[in-house]
């Protein structure tokens, strides 16, 4: 690791942000964690090694104050629904444009850029996949003097996701399950090997500059076979039903007026083509991607 490389991590309290903040404490990295929230604050305070640091992220001034003495800004602040409140353009295309320029003022030398497979501000079928893929050019355009890289994952597993527990959740009361586009494929990658990934680019940042890394799993599954693996092995025997495109759709324009947004009709837009992998750059990186299959048949067993 280069010496006294200090890394700045926005969007750290998610999912995979637990996971990498872990990860580069243990690699002997100096993070720093941005909260926005108090409750953010408090569980980034559980990871050990950390330094959480609480912030306007509508400030430009309290983000410079942050970025400034760091050498790396990861960024992996996203949404998958809209709201009143917030939509995609905001949180997604503006917001990491504001980054990049920030981090050009400050010093920073390298940022990383939290994207999803199939971003394309252009041929995107949903506002998601589009607002992804604007994000990812607005970074790349404007990154003079900062080295830039974006990661494209397909859905990522793990201890703690939020695809496959809502799925075990579901099946405990559900004795039929109704699958919106069934037949959409998913190359799922663990959240340990996506990690990895972030890890080897800090270590070797000049080779990956300008690149858009895409990422899957070994295995491709329809939507409908990851529903059918999480019933199986928490030992649930459910009647998984495949819905046909008009159901599909109705389903996803009826749950989007429900509380929580479990699917909506721009989730059911980005599920029109396949989240698999024409590259896979987990051999660019040394990284072979773990199965499924072995790990989360003994996570999930685990949790029943």
């Amino acid at each position: 690791m280069t010496a006294q490389k200090t890394v700045a991590v926005i969007g750290g309290s998610g999912f995979v942000g637990r996971h990498l903040l872990a990860r580069l404490v243990n690699a002997g990295y100096r993070v720093t964690a941005l909260a926005r929230s108090s409750t953010a604050e408090f569980g980034l305070r559980q990871i050990a090694g950390v330094r959480v640091v609480r912030v306007d992220l509508e400030s430009d001034e309290a983000l410079s104050v942050c970025f400034a003495g760091q050498t790396v800004v990861i960024n992996l602040v996203g949404i998958l629904h809209e709201s009143r409140e917030i939509d995609f353009d905001a949180i997604h295309v503006a917001f990491p444009r504001r980054l990049v320029h920030l981090c050009q003022v400050a010093g920073v030398t390298q940022y990383l850029h939290m994207s999803a497979l199939n971003a394309d501000a252009a041929k995107g079928p949903s506002r998601y996949l589009k607002s992804r893929g604007e994000g990812e050019d607005s970074v790349h355009h404007a990154c003079g003097g900062v080295t830039v890289t974006s990661f494209r994952p397909s859905i990522i597993f793990g201890p703690g996701d939020n695809f496959f527990g809502v799925f075990d959740r579901l099946l405990d009361w559900m004795p039929v399950f109704p699958v919106v586009c069934p037949q959409t494929r998913f190359a799922p990658v663990c959240v340990d090997d996506v990690v990895e990934a972030f890890y080897q680019v800090l270590e070797r940042g000049a080779d990956f500059n300008g690149q858009r890394l895409n990422f899957c799993g070994p295995q491709i599954y329809t939507f409908k076979e990851l529903v059918q693996f999480v019933a199986r092995v928490t030992g649930r025997r459910r009647l998984v039903l495949g819905l046909p495109d008009s159901l599909s759709r109705l389903q996803a324009l009826v749950m989007e007026r429900l509380p929580g947004k479990l699917f909506t009709r721009d989730n059911y837009r980005s599920m029109q083509i396949d989240s698999v992998c024409a590259r896979n750059d987990f051999a660019a990186l040394g990284i072979t991607p773990k199965a499924l299959e072995d790990v989360m048949t003994p996570l999930l067993a685990r949790q029943r």
